[in-house]
């Protein structure tokens, strides 16, 4: 006995048992008919159902013939599969994700293998992998002590691949839920996060690169690398690969076609830049800067899987803990260590010292590429300072009891007598002007 039936404009739908399958019931020629939807979902159920209303009030009963099949599941498109051939059905789908980086796709695959594992199960057919087996596989991942980022990309990356085989399901997705996400607020008391180096530790880590008693394969080449990093503030393989036709030292530019982004972006060269990149013309072999470092980042395994980034990245790490820094540290809930310090730091440093120098926001915007938080992240102290101006303002005491004039004259008293260095002298010129 159908415990609840729902009507719609022609026929209606019902399940033989609570949670059961819902059927389809309508009339032909006074005859009586029924047909699986092959789901559980209401909403999912209803509209399956309407769009076989068109065919139901057809006069073609090859028509109608043909749309039953389908619905019966008897379609070569509906198939079923067990979970064990799934990913090898889901790179044949024209609208499976196509990711950038072979490491990417490897991440696909061992994700699903993840889920797969924890069925216990590979036979289970895809089509009875349900919204409540993706619950229980959620709660699972909160065990695993992994990062609230990191659970989340597996969630969407089922979800994407349970989209691409949606030929072969009935139901809804059963990974598209956002409850199976996680918050980033769950993470709101972890303070460990990613550190901007300050001018005394960026200028360690040159001199570092310079000491004879320090030894890392292909030093020279690495030294620009850190230049290249430090004076654009581009991601680590934008610098590793920059190639030669993308500099015009005459102009005295850098172009840099961004690979994680797309976006191209044009640097000036600063200085010390140019000098480096001046020295790394004498070892000048192929198209890249630095043509060793590249060739060892570029380096993949037997499966097209790049393994090089890595083995650089560890280069560059040894160079940080040189001048006493340790990049990475336990966190309590991870399985992990947190990174505090790596190359990416410098692109952190770079918005952090623009930001300090007053440079526009829009302007670092344009050198780092995309809108990302970094930039926020060290702009939000112009929004602090305006706030205690504010404060001062209410309380009579904005900018101090001097002049503008007054202040005026004792810029240009430190800028005549000082014997100081160019920089420094700008920072007390700069604090004199602003009151502080």
């Amino acid at each position: 006995m159908a415990k609840k039936v729902i009507k719609l404009d022609v026929g209606s739908i019902y399940q033989k048992e609570e949670g059961g399958v819902y059927f389809f019931r309508y009339q032909i020629n006074g005859k009586r008919k029924a047909v699986s939807l092959k789901t559980k979902n209401k909403d999912e159920a209803i509209k399956q159902a309407e769009s076989l209303i068109p065919v139901v009030k057809a006069t073609s009963t090859e028509v109608i013939s043909a749309h039953v099949q389908q619905a019966r599941n008897l379609t070569n498109h509906q198939k079923s599969i067990p979970l064990s051939e799934v990913w090898g059905t889901y790179t044949q789908q024209p609208d499976r994700a196509r990711p950038a980086t072979v490491r990417e796709i490897f991440s696909y695959q061992a994700t699903l293998q993840e889920f797969v594992d924890f069925v216990k199960d590979p036979k289970v057919e895809l089509r009875d992998v349900t919204q409540a087996m993706a619950e229980k596989f959620s709660e699972h991942l909160r065990t695993t002590q992994i990062s609230v980022s990191t659970h989340n990309r597996k969630i969407k990356r089922l979800c994407r691949i349970f989209q691409a085989l949606r030929p072969y399901r009935n139901e809804n997705n059963p990974f598209s839920s956002s409850s199976l996400l996680r918050r980033e607020r769950e993470e709101q008391e972890q303070n460990v996060r990613r550190l901007s180096f300050t001018r005394e530790q960026e200028q360690k880590l040159l001199e570092a690169l310079l000491d004879q008693k320090y030894k890392v394969m292909h030093k020279p080449e690495v030294r620009v690398i850190y230049h290249i990093g430090m004076f654009t503030g581009q991601r680590m393989k934008d610098c590793v690969l920059l190639r030669w036709d993308r500099i015009n030292l005459d102009m005295k530019r850098i172009w840099v076609k961004q690979f994680k982004t797309g976006k191209e972006v044009t640097i000036p060269i600063a200085p010390k830049l140019m000098e480096v990149l001046l020295e790394a013309q004498t070892w000048k072999t192929d198209e890249y800067v630095c043509p060793n470092v590249a060739a060892r980042y570029k380096k993949v395994d037997a499966n097209g899987k790049n393994t090089g980034n890595n083995l650089v990245n560890i280069d560059v790490l040894r160079v940080i803990r040189w001048i006493g820094l340790e990049p990475s540290v336990d966190v309590e809930g991870r399985k992990k260590k947190v990174t505090m310090y790596g190359f990416h730091s410098l692109r952190h440093s770079f918005a952090s010292h623009c930001a300090v120098a007053g440079v526009p926001k829009a302007v670092v915007t344009s050198i780092l590429g995309a809108d990302s938080e970094i930039v926020d992240r060290y702009y939000t102290h112009i929004g602090n300072e305006a706030q205690e101006k504010a404060i001062l303002a209410i309380s009579g005491d904005v900018g101090g009891t001097k002049s503008d004039r007054e202040r005026i004259e004792e810029a240009l008293g430190i800028i005549r007598v000082s014997k100081d260095s160019p920089e420094n002298i700008l920072q007390q010129v700069k604090a004199i002007l602003e009151g502080s």
